[in-house]
């Protein structure tokens, strides 16, 4: 049945159909008609055909609204929400972090799976993200990759879903515990049955597959290795590598210890940089690596949240991004990020690269100048930082029908209420800078695939209350099981 969607009278929308943020078309007083899953026009709400108008099955009143591309999260672990603010880790670093975890997860099941899953992909959808990777790395007592699928097909929500792995334990050198890591024949079974059974290649899928082991201090060289040969296997279909690469010092010395090389050094033996890989990240990339990354467009996850809950250090997104490389923004594990707000991300992102730039050296400063002085504050925009949750992450991710707003693009978009607190005095200057430089506000409005998930500020899929409920019983009985092990 033909389904369609008119969002009318806009006061900004905000397209991002441009690689470059500040081009990108902002169009003023504008409508957008959506019909099935794909943008069938946008303009000046005058210039919207009269026959559009009257074939609406849904109409929004977007007076006082901003409308932006939907938010694309290219990072995170959905499982952690239920470990979020946990005692013992709060001030870890991140080894430290996940020695402390590692005997928790295990404990997790298909059900704490499926609804830590809602509950993460709720608070993304609330804050305007419509499309989100996951890293799921551990499948203790029966958790299969479906849990977290089926539950992102309940909410609504368009997935890329990553066959995480661990093979390397403690007794084999490695960081986690022997009874989290499985044999390497069974993850590549597995990984091969998912791409087989899930993974949609078409325009506008709902569904994606990636293959995904955990990082180099948890995986050994040849899971590296056979993991990027049976992804690339699949011609033409898009499945894509992912894991964590350069988080921080330790990560840094281990690479050094074990393999003699810098993990940009390590990735590019094993196969793993080109234009279908994305690392998470990244924060102690080097100049060799910036350029590694560059010449063959391996993309980034950028998750600043997380680099400073786990003080991990600040990426160089502003070098990764004049080099020419893909970045995206990701909120990571809820537990070392403790929120899931793209919003909030990407605001994170903003205020990070700014005092990130005041905390270098001049002579790493490229003498950039800015009004006659250093860059300063205009190392990172608002719409340089938008454009990495939206334009971006679609770029990280691999896909070429979300991200921007156009004729014939998915449906996917949020609108944000600029007539709320938040933004007063804000958004009568400038309505885009707001969204990140007044607030973090959460979304009046996220549609997803041309369906409305949150409306009025209410998700419309889920009973989020039971859901919470349940969520916070799951999580005390998680807890309690490691605490009695």
């Amino acid at each position: 049945m033909t389904t369609s969607l008119l969002i009318q009278n806009a006061q900004c929308i905000a397209t991002f159909n441009h690689e470059d943020p500040a081009q990108g078309l902002e169009l003023k007083e504008a409508s957008l008609f959506i019909r099935d899953h794909r943008i069938e026009w946008i303009g000046p709400a005058a210039e919207l055909p009269t026959g559009l108008h009257d074939e609406a099955g849904d109409v929004i009143d977007a007076r006082g609204h901003l409308v932006t591309p939907g938010l694309v999260n290219t990072h995170h672990h959905m499982t952690q929400s239920l470990t979020r603010a946990i005692p013992g880790v709060q001030n870890a670093e991140l080894f430290g972090w996940l020695r402390g975890l590692y005997p928790i997860w295990a404990g997790l099941t298909p059900e704490m799976v499926q609804v830590s899953t809602q509950i993460a992909m709720a608070e993304l959808l609330m804050s305007g993200c419509t499309t989100s990777s996951d890293h799921l790395y551990i499948f203790p007592n029966g958790v299969r990759l479906e849990d977290s699928i089926e539950a992102a097909a309940e909410i609504g929500m368009r997935f890329t879903a990553t066959r995480g792995s661990m093979s390397v334990g403690q007794s084999a050198g490695g960081l986690p515990p022997d009874s989290v890591v499985e044999q390497e024949d069974t993850i590549l079974k597995d990984s091969q049955r998912l791409i087989e059974t899930w993974h949609g290649a078409q325009h506008g899928a709902m569904l994606q597959i990636a293959l995904a082991p955990c990082s180099p201090f948890s995986v050994s060289p040849a899971l590296m290795q056979q993991s990027a040969l049976l992804a690339r296997s699949f011609k033409g279909q898009g499945v894509r590598l992912h894991t964590h690469l350069a988080e921080n010092d330790h990560d840094i010395a281990y690479s050094r210890e074990k393999f003699n090389k810098t993990p940009a050094q390590y990735a590019q033996e094993l196969g793993w940089l080109g234009d279908d890989v994305w690392h998470a990240h990244c924060v102690k990339l080097d100049d060799e690596g910036i350029s590694l990354f560059a010449a063959s467009r391996t993309g980034v996850a950028h998750c600043p949240c997380s680099n400073m809950r786990l003080a991990s250090g600040i990426a160089p997104v502003r070098r990764l991004l004049d080099a020419g490389v893909p970045v995206g923004l990701g909120v990571d594990g809820s537990a070392s990020n403790d929120a899931a707000h793209m919003v909030n991300e990407a605001r994170q992102a903003l205020l990070l690269a700014r005092v990130g730039r005041a905390l270098q050296p001049p002579e790493v400063r490229h003498g950039q100048t800015f009004l006659g002085c250093d860059l300063g504050p205009a190392e990172m925009t608002a719409r340089d930082a938008l454009g990495m949750a939206t334009r971006g992450g679609a770029q990280v991710l691999g896909r070429k029908d979300i991200g921007h707003l156009a004729k014939g693009m998915c449906a996917d978009l949020a609108l944000f209420d600029l007539r709320t607190l938040n933004f007063a005095g804000g958004a009568v200057h400038d309505p885009v800078a707001s969204l990140l430089l007044c607030a973090s506000p959460q979304a009046a409005y996220t549609v997803v695939n041309g369906r409305i998930v949150v409306r009025q500020g209410q998700l419309t899929t889920v009973d989020l209350d039971p859901l919470i409920e349940r969520h916070n019983r799951l999580a005390l009985q998680l807890a309690e099981a490691a605490r009695n092990a």
